[in-house]
């Protein structure tokens, strides 16, 4: 009876560590398309970085220029109020 038992538990140790090392393959395999697949992707975004950067320079000048349009437009508007005040105080 010990003796049957031994040759199972060995037989399905076996299959186990069969099945396990194929598994093992299989996730190696796999491992290798995912890391072919990142390193296109790198590439990819790796070339698209040029035109972001165009992109960022562009906005960064547009968003000075609007700065320095509302400020000036601001300070006209400003010295606008002002003179009525001046001139209000002048009258009185």
């Amino acid at each position: 009876m010990t003796e049957v038992l031994q040759i199972v538990l060995y037989s399905l140790g076996s299959i186990l560590l069969i099945v396990l090392i194929i598994l093992g393959i299989k996730l190696i395999v796999t491992v290798d398309k995912i890391n072919v697949t990142v390193d296109n992707i790198n590439t990819k975004i790796n070339s698209l970085n040029g035109f972001f950067q165009v992109i960022d320079f562009t906005s960064n000048k547009i968003a000075t220029l609007s700065d320095k349009l509302v400020d000036n437009i601001s300070s006209l508007i400003a010295k606008v109020f002002n003179r009525k005040k001046e001139e209000e105080d002048d009258y009185e």
